[in-house]
């Protein structure tokens, strides 16, 4: 199976020897976003505007990668300070779609940049082929 890098300016940079994304098959699994703007590189100020900027730069990748939120099945966020749960979870919230993917919520010691949450997600590519195969 081939592996395909996944680039977007409309997400920052990877700050290491990673993708922003990698395609696998009909798989895309999304390296961590934190709440850098990728305009300017600086990480956003507090962790409500750093959850929603690293969701945001999550949605420009799956975007990148032809997909969006819909497609996604699993998630992973880690917080720096689990007492930020219920505030991420309320940004998170606005942004996923009725059925939500299955997520994990882990708290660490330490997030790069000093950011407060990133967000990972798996998601699913489907084929137009495949749906008119099943239809």
């Amino acid at each position: 199976m081939t592996r395909q890098a996944i680039q977007t300016n409309g997400a920052p940079a990877a700050l290491g020897p990673y993708s922003q994304a990698i395609r696998s098959g009909d798989l895309v699994f999304c390296s961590g976003q934190i709440g850098i703007d990728p305009v300017t590189g600086e990480l956003v100020d507090g962790v409500e505007a750093q959850a929603e900027r690293a969701i945001r730069n999550l949605g420009s990748v799956l975007d990148a990668a032809g997909l969006g939120f819909d497609d996604v099945v699993k998630t992973t966020i880690f917080l720096a300070d689990v007492n930020d749960f219920a505030t991420v979870n309320e940004i998170y919230a606005r942004f996923m779609p009725d059925p939500p993917p299955a997520r994990s919520t882990i708290g660490v010691g330490a997030l790069p940049k000093g950011a407060r949450v990133e967000i990972e997600a798996i998601a699913r590519r489907v084929e137009i082929e495949a749906i008119a195969r099943r239809a």
